[in-house]
Order: C-alpha cells, then sequence, then structure tokens
C-alpha cells in the first residue's frame, strides 16, 4: 500500500466510511506529502527545504502519483514548499483518483448512495495483509515503544504528525505523555524531517491567516 492510500484511509472511519477529523488545507497537505514522500522512495524526486530535483520522470505503474509527477515535471517547483503547494491545489480530484483506485482493488466499497465503505475483512496479502484500524495499531506501537521504526512508518508518522492528523490515532493525554518520542521519531528521517517540518510550516501559516 502506498503513503497516499495510508494517509487517506487514515482519515475514515472504519465503520460508515465517513472522513473524521480536520479537514480542508490539512488534509490537502497531508495527501500532497504523501505523494512527495511516495515519489521519493520510487526515486522520482529529490529534495529538502530548499531544493527540489527531478531525476526520473520514469512512470511508476500508479496513476495518482505518475499524475503527480507530470505536473511536477511541466513546470518544475523551486523547492518542497512549492512542490507541496501545487500538489495541494488538486487535492480533491487526487483524493477521488486515490478513492477510486481502492475501490477498484476491491479494499472500499460503494454503497446505494455512492459512499465509499470499507470492509471489515482483511485486505489481500499483497497489499502488506494491512486494514486501516493495523496501521493505527502499527502507528500506536511505534510512538508507544521503543522499537526502531521501518523508514515508511517513520515517514507515516511525521506526515501525519504535521498535518494534526495523530488526534484520530491517539487521545490528548497519550499524545501529551508521548510528545519526545514523537519528536524522536519525526528527526530519524531526513525525508520526513524536511517535508514534516514544510507540512507543519504551512499548516501553521493558514491557521494564523485564518486566525486561529
Amino acid at each position: 500500500m502506498t503513503l497516499p492510500e495510508e494517509i487517506v484511509l487514515l482519515t475514515l472511519d472504519d465503520d460508515t466510511g465517513a472522513v473524521r477529523g480536520r479537514q480542508g488545507f490539512a488534509a490537502s497537505l497531508a495527501l500532497a506529502g504523501a505523494v512527495m514522500m511516495e515519489l521519493s522512495l520510487h526515486g522520482r524526486i529529490d529534495t529538502d527545504r530548499d531544493t527540489l530535483l527531478l531525476p526520473s520522470g520514469a512512470p511508476t505503474g500508479y496513476a495518482v502519483l505518475d499524475d503527480a509527477l507530470r505536473m511536477l515535471s511541466l513546470d518544475p517547483p523551486r523547492d518542497s514548499r512549492a512542490a507541496l503547494m501545487l500538489l495541494a491545489r488538486d487535492d480533491e480530484s487526487r483524493r477521488a483518483q486515490v478513492l477510486d483506485g481502492l475501490a477498484a482493488r476491491g479494499l472500499l466499497r460503494r454503497d446505494k448512495g455512492g459512499f465509499l465503505r470499507l470492509f471489515t475483512t482483511r485486505y489481500p496479502s499483497g497489499d502488506a495483509g494491512a486494514t486501516v484500524a493495523e496501521t493505527r495499531t502499527r502507528l500506536r506501537a511505534l510512538v508507544m515503544g521503543d522499537d526502531i521504526p521501518e523508514p515508511r512508518d517513520a515517514l507515516l508518522l511525521s506526515l501525519a504528525r504535521a498535518a494534526a492528523l495523530l488526534p484520530l490515532i491517539f487521545s490528548a493525554d497519550e499524545l501529551a505523555a508521548h510528545q519526545d518520542r514523537l519528536a524522536l521519531l519525526a528527526r530519524m528521517e531526513a525525508l520526513g524531517r524536511s517535508l514534516g517540518e514544510t507540512v507543519a510550516e504551512l499548516y501553521a501559516t493558514r491557521l494564523r491567516a485564518a486566525g486561529t
């Protein structure tokens, strides 16, 4: 399962399929950051806070990633901040593309009203045997334990933290009690640190502008 798929699924209620938590700009940044992280893992972009390189335009085989890569390649943004803003503006269609892809693979189903619903059974083994609940359980175990994380889990956690998605996974008391561990995990992956800090800055800037 790709990082964009996991980020989108983390925001869906297991029983109803309804979107949970703060949406709008936070959700848009979370998905844009997940796309950039996944493209980096595929060797299609190389980024830090100040630069953005596109070493390869070869398709990844994932429509969501390839469409984003084409968008970035048409007029390459100067840095990760500009790239995130560019991708976040196309959030609605990209989110729909992720959901449609998950439905086509049988991981989501549409009810009679057209709403997407999560299947309660396990996902196929080709998707790492993961359910949404298992993804949350994995991240909870990572934060509350002391194991060294897998790179993808560290990236996912860093992005969820930066985009204010952690309240969907942890209680307020749990977050308060594990701030040091969260900060440590967020620093472990250079890519997650770079994009996570940029996402957090953009999100904070938007909140200040909105007066919240």
